[in-house]
């Protein structure tokens, strides 16, 4: 099969500036906090923008980019998404969740009032797409899960380096996003990303700071 290649321009960085680099950012994601908490103040929808296409750049399986993202300003529908996940969280706190998963969100304080959803400016619903239709053609995609989830990865870090908040927020199940967003059934909620700035009045666990070491989670061969 013939296909067009493009010559890898890289210029080379000075040893010492790679680290620089790595230990800035480092010091930058490391303040990252999940608020729960919004201020109602608008956000520029461009940093938005910019921030999905930087997660649209995400390594993925066969460069099939199976994701799609749908940004949601609108109140109604955040008070219906909010309505929704609230019934589901219901669910969860009463009937599905252990005593230990139970005892572990304790420190957070969470419960099944999810206020965020309607207070803070934008959602971002992520989907993963198992397959793709093109040309009523069915076309399979690969390792999906894997690839919308370094695509978050990195929507996260853009949102979080630009300076807005963020919540990760993944009632189970979260089938009422399709019908809410109007997606086809080829994509499968993957997460429900609140974003915006933190209230004046906004307070995070203070465990929350607390990260494992290094030796902790890594291992050197």
């Amino acid at each position: 099969m013939n296909f067009k290649i493009e010559k890898l321009i890289y210029r080379k960085k000075n040893i010492n500036e790679i680290l620089e680099r790595s230990k800035k950012f480092y010091s930058s994601i490391k303040k990252r906090r999940t608020v729960r908490d919004f201020d109602k103040e608008k956000i520029d929808i461009n940093i938005i923008k910019n921030a999905i296409l930087s997660a649209g750049t995400a390594p993925n399986g066969a460069n099939l980019q199976p994701w799609h993202f749908v940004v949601i300003k609108d109140s109604y529908i955040k008070k219906e998404i909010r309505i929704a996940a609230e019934k589901e969280e219901d669910n969860f706190y009463k009937f599905k969740a252990t005593k230990e998963w139970l005892k572990a969100l304790e420190l957070l304080g969470t419960d099944k009032n999810k206020k965020f959803i309607e207070d803070a400016p934008i959602l971002i619903a992520i989907f993963e797409k198992k397959y793709s239709i093109e040309k009523n053609k069915k076309i399979k995609n690969y390792y999906v899960r894997e690839s919308v989830g370094i695509a978050t990865g990195i929507l996260i870090s853009c949102l979080h380096q630009a300076g807005l908040c963020m919540l990760t927020h993944t009632p189970s199940p979260m089938v009422f996003l399709n019908k809410i967003l109007k997606r086809p059934v080829n994509e499968k909620p993957f997460l429900l990303l609140v974003v915006g700035f933190p209230d004046k009045n906004c307070h995070v666990p203070l465990f929350a700071k607390k990260k494992k070491k290094l030796k902790d989670i890594t291992s050197f061969f």
